[in-house]
């Protein structure tokens, strides 16, 4: 029915290609938008300088400690292996006698470079080390985002856990003595989603 009545009316045709090609033209401007090289250098830019600021954060003593590329935890400031002999596990919570929770509590310690603490405090199990200690932005970058080294945490897991997990959360509560990471959990969170927002590209080496 309908090309019975454009054929009849010239005018109402000439309207309809009108429309059809500002929708095309809408269309590709839109796409080549969206996909000039321009966008996407800015997205990578972004998203690099971006990583650079988590990196920062990721090998900080706060995080590198719990992080070693060893089996053996690291101390303080300067990453000294852990005392007492305490050595990963299977599980990363301590081997035999030497459990995590004899010593780290569900709460940071009062005084001086006493033990630090929450609730279940470990280290990645043997199977999934998570190795931060070493690793370039580029290595590290790579190993956050892929499943088989990251515990199988999708983005937005990833971004549930920088956000809201309480041995993450502790990096910025240390208790007296310890560094926090140089800067803001807050800021921190801000920069690990412009990261994963803009591409989640890998900085160079």
């Amino acid at each position: 029915m309908l090309p019975s009545i454009i054929a009849h009316r010239p005018s109402l045709k000439k309207s309809i290609s009108v429309l059809l090609l500002a929708g095309v033209v809408y269309i590709t401007s839109a796409s080549f938008k969206n996909s000039s090289p321009a966008s996407s250098r800015a997205d990578s830019t972004l998203s690099k300088k971006a990583f650079l600021k988590v990196y920062d954060v990721l090998i900080s003593p706060r995080c590198v400690n719990c992080h070693p590329a060893g089996d053996i935890p690291l101390q303080g400031e300067n990453g000294q292996l852990h005392s007492q002999n305490v050595k990963r596990g299977k599980d990363g919570k301590g081997m035999y006698a030497a459990k995590c929770i004899n010593c780290h509590m569900d709460k940071t310690q009062p005084g001086l470079n006493m033990p630090p603490g929450t609730p279940n405090w470990h280290l990645p199990p043997a199977d999934m080390k998570m190795v931060f200690q070493g690793k370039t932005p580029r290595e590290l970058a790579a190993q956050l985002l892929n499943p088989a080294t990251n515990a199988g945490k999708s983005t937005a897991q990833l971004i549930a856990h920088v956000v809201a997990d309480p041995l993450v959360l502790y990096g910025w509560n240390p208790g007296e003595g310890r560094q926090p990471p140089p800067i803001s959990h807050e800021e921190f969170v801000t920069q690990f989603k412009l990261w994963i927002d803009n591409g989640a590209y890998f900085p160079e080496n």
